[in-house]
């Protein structure tokens, strides 16, 4: 595989807020450092200032720990078991009193108690040496309720044991129990500018990187004008990520899966929407490769059409003219594809089907193979290939 980005460029990196969402975040960072794309700051907000902080303390081994064991108390005052049964509708295992003596708590207090966040932030935050020392600046981005303005500051020049406190500002969201820091109070940075690009292209940054999670907030960056000669690079999930308060080791495990094979695709210019195809030969070699495998996507097609249909399958044309195009509809092709697309869209969507694993690189003929070792263990147990609609 060939890099696709340039090693020699220092890049900065804008981290979104999305609460449960920056799982995604610190699995794109995995791949961008094992890549050894240099990163020269972050401007973050809410859960991207967070992991911000663990970026410019280069401490990827805090960041999984901390993301791969996450539970809805190490956010929120509440009980991982209650909300679990909530989140399943299993009321029969919950004292509906006691519940309620809760929200009515909850509401009465003006929101969630958040003390577990603050103890959260201080065991990644630590020492707060480690961030001021740090050669990657860090902007914050939160909003000031008492000065009603929005701030970005590189928090490293702040005064001594400020830190961690705007850690928390900028991660203020709505539904917390909201207190004073410092004398002000502060509102989650999202509200008012959750994909801060802005505050790096402020500070003079030419090649930026954006990792979008899609969190709740103000999308700044579609109302912010790129310079001529600003590089701005995406990574983006192409599938929901949850809720911002999902808090679900399971959930975030995987998000932080997705987030470092979506970079792997960024970085390596990767095909296909849902698996990761290395394939970087042109359309007429896929063409005549989809072509000369026509007989195996024949038991593919048998399902798509009736017998009627199958027996008309005669000659290039038949595919090219009729098939393929029912084909590029079903698999929701952007407009303009090509045959390259189309022998692509084929291979994933038999992989989908047949429960190929998803989260690893393939070659075209990688991944054919894995299709075809499913596929014979199939006939072998006497089973049909799944349905397409499933």
């Amino acid at each position: 595989m060939e890099l696709k980005l340039d090693l020699s460029r220092e890049y900065g990196l804008v981290l979104e807020g999305g609460g449960a969402k920056g799982a995604y975040q610190i699995g794109a960072w995995k791949a961008l450092r094992e890549a050894g794309v240099r990163i020269k700051g972050i401007a973050g907000v809410s859960v991207g200032s967070l992991n911000g902080a663990l970026i410019c303390m280069d401490d990827l081994e805090r960041a999984e720990k901390i993301w791969k064991n996450i539970e809805y108390s190490q956010v929120m005052a509440v009980n991982d078991e209650t909300i679990k049964a909530l989140r399943e509708r299993d009321f029969k295992s919950l004292n509906l009193q006691d519940l309620i003596s809760s929200g009515f708590q909850i509401l009465k207090d003006g929101g969630f108690d958040i003390t577990p966040l603050r103890n959260l932030i201080e065991e990644v935050v630590g020492d707060e040496d480690k961030i001021r020392n740090s050669d990657r600046e860090l902007y914050t981005v939160t909003y000031s309720v008492s000065d009603r303005k929005e701030l970005a500051e590189d928090i490293r020049t702040g005064e001594a044991g400020t830190i961690k406190d705007m850690l928390l500002a900028s991660a203020y969201f709505l539904a917390f129990k909201n207190e004073k820091l410092g004398g002000k109070r502060y509102m989650d940075g999202g509200g008012v500018n959750n994909v801060p690009i802005n505050v790096l292209l402020e500070h003079g940054y030419e090649d930026i990187i954006v990792i979008r999670i899609y969190g709740l907030g103000l999308d700044k960056e579609r109302v912010t004008e790129i310079p001529e000669g600003i590089r701005v690079y995406h990574i983006a999930p192409r599938q929901d990520l949850g809720g911002i308060l999902e808090f679900d080791k399971k959930k975030t495990r995987k998000n932080m899966t997705l987030g470092y094979y979506d970079a792997k695709r960024f970085l390596y210019g990767l095909y296909g929407r849902i698996y990761y195809i290395d394939a970087p030969n042109t359309e007429p070699y896929y063409f005549d490769k989809m072509m000369s495998e026509l007989e195996f996507f024949k038991i593919y097609m048998q399902d798509t059409l009736n017998e009627e249909g199958m027996a008309a399958l005669t000659g290039y044309r038949a595919f090219t003219e009729k098939l393929f195009p029912r084909l590029a509809e079903e698999f929701k092709l952007k407009e303009g594809w090509d045959y390259k697309d189309m022998y692509l869209g084929l291979l994933e969507d038999l992989a989908k089907r047949l429960k190929v694993r998803r989260f690893q690189i393939y070659t075209v003929d990688e991944l054919l193979r894995e299709i075809r070792k499913k596929f014979r263990s199939l006939e072998k147990a006497g089973s049909l290939l799944p349905d397409n609609k499933k």
